[in-house]
């Protein structure tokens, strides 16, 4: 077995310590008023879920009896980011299940919340949207509402859509493929959007798009259309071009969203239940440090160090500490599971620290017992904790968005059951497949720190290791 020197028990305790502080601190720029992050830590940069900030969690669907097309839900779940951005909310989680006819609409309290009536902003989110296509382009600007001949001229509503579909190709002869939205009208339409382009294309005028009090497009009229499919064109993207094309069906929408159910969260109980979580878990690692110490010496002394290594992963992993890796949002149960996976780094230590007593009870050195130790404790806990990480995986697939790729991998077992979006069981699945990856970087930061301290004759002792004391 090829030794491990002196010094890297300080190497790899110092790069831990750094690492947790880091990702508890993160690392600011001020300048001015402008804060930028350079390292994300929890402290400032973790995101908390409705249940710990206080929020709404709502579910709308059609009206009972209707069956809406997928096209339907895709252009109402457009509407209502729309109309979540009109409200100032924009920490929001919103999923749509296409297979059940259902949409989940999460959003915290802003942090200066007073007076904000959810009742209000859950009627206002399943409005049917007000989709109208308007001459010209005179807006207030103090209100940013149309005025003066935009406001008195709408040549189109909702009703008058048929479709609109982000297509990519070229739109004229010899032209290059561009990105484009195409309208079909509805007969009701088609004479009133033939006199108005007839107009507008001679003066080289504009028709305006609004969502609600919203314009969302507003485009130059360079043809007469008589045959009620129409172009938009501009410089747009497949995401931007999508987009518009879904919020034009939203406003199309010949049906209005019901609230099939909701539940608000006060700030006050959410915030309780977190610090009661969280003192639970810091008294729970202080007596765990304790006890290893006291029950296993230099190996319960090292595992209390790989706890915390784990324990600061598993924050890095919440914060975007890590490039690429986003942000995530923290619920109640994701605080139970970054606690009880410190329990499986725990109950980890503990089968190697028993293991290494038992090989130093039959007489072996120290360094034949740690090695011994961690070879006949990996199994079982690879056993364990991939087991753990297969029900993880589940969790997030399973509570998880429709797009995530946990979702998409197993959809072909949950086809039967449609998408489900519970957010607070998809955080559990997450900060506990985090922490069972961080249990094993804990494992082998251990096993090096271990085999350094045995270097060091004061601690080349049997008693240290767990043997009985002379």
């Amino acid at each position: 077995m090829k030794k491990v020197g002196k010094p890297v028990f300080f190497v790899v305790a110092l790069l831990i310590v750094a690492f947790v502080v880091l990702s508890f601190t993160g690392i600011y720029w001020r300048y001015g008023d402008i804060t930028s992050s350079i390292v994300k830590g929890a402290a400032r940069d973790i995101r908390w879920g409705i249940d710990i900030r206080g929020g709404v969690d709502v579910t709308f669907s059609p009206p009972e009896g209707y069956d809406a097309t997928q096209e339907d839900m895709i252009g109402a779940e457009a509407v209502m980011r729309q109309r979540m951005l009109l409200q100032n909310i924009t920490d929001y989680e919103l999923y749509t299940d296409t297979d059940r006819d259902r949409i989940i609409v999460r959003f915290p309290w802003r942090a200066d919340e007073a007076d904000f009536d959810p009742a209000r902003a859950i009627e206002e989110l399943g409005e049917t949207a007000q989709l109208t296509f308007r001459e010209g382009l005179e807006v207030d600007p103090a209100t940013g509402l149309p005025t003066g001949v935009t406001g008195e001229n709408i040549i189109l509503t909702g009703t008058d859509v048929a479709h609109a579909t982000a297509l990519y190709g070229p739109i004229t002869e010899n032209g290059a493929s561009v990105y484009f939205v195409q309208l079909e009208l509805a007969e009701s339409g088609r004479q009133a959007f033939s006199d108005a382009t007839q107009r507008l294309q001679a003066e080289r005028g504009v028709i305006s798009i609004w969502m609600d009090e919203e314009m969302i497009s507003a485009p130059q009229v360079n043809a007469h259309i008589t045959d009620g499919m129409a172009l938009i064109e501009g410089d747009f993207t497949a995401e931007s071009a999508q987009d518009l094309a879904n919020k034009i069906t939203g406003g199309a929408l010949p049906f209005k969203i019901v609230t099939e159910n909701y539940s608000t969260i006060s700030p006050t109980l959410g915030g309780g239940a977190r610090d009661a979580m969280l003192m639970a878990g810091v008294i729970a690692f202080a007596v765990i440090s304790v006890f290893m110490i006291w029950q296993y010496r230099v190996p319960g002394a090292v595992s209390i160090i790989g706890l915390s290594a784990q324990l600061g992963f598993m924050m890095a992993a919440l914060t975007g500490f890590f490039p690429g890796v986003p942000s995530f949002t923290l619920t109640l149960p994701g605080i139970a599971g970054v606690i009880l996976s410190i329990g499986f780094g725990v109950d980890a230590n503990v089968i190697t620290a028993e293991r290494i007593k038992e090989e130093i009870g039959i007489g072996k050195t120290i360094d034949g017992s740690i090695a011994a130790g961690y070879k006949r404790a990996f199994t079982a806990i690879f056993d364990g904790n991939v087991t753990v990480i297969i029900v993880s995986i589940i969790l997030m697939g399973a509570f998880g968005p429709p797009g995530s790729i946990f979702a998409v991998l197993l959809r072909p077992a949950f086809f039967l059951f449609g998408p489900t979006t519970a957010g607070t069981i998809y955080s559990f699945g997450y900060t506990l497949f985090m922490g069972v990856l961080a249990n094993f970087v804990g494992i082998f930061t251990c096993r090096l720190m271990q085999r350094s301290l045995c270097r060091f004759s004061p601690l080349r002792k049997a008693w240290l290791f767990g043997g009985e004391k002379a």
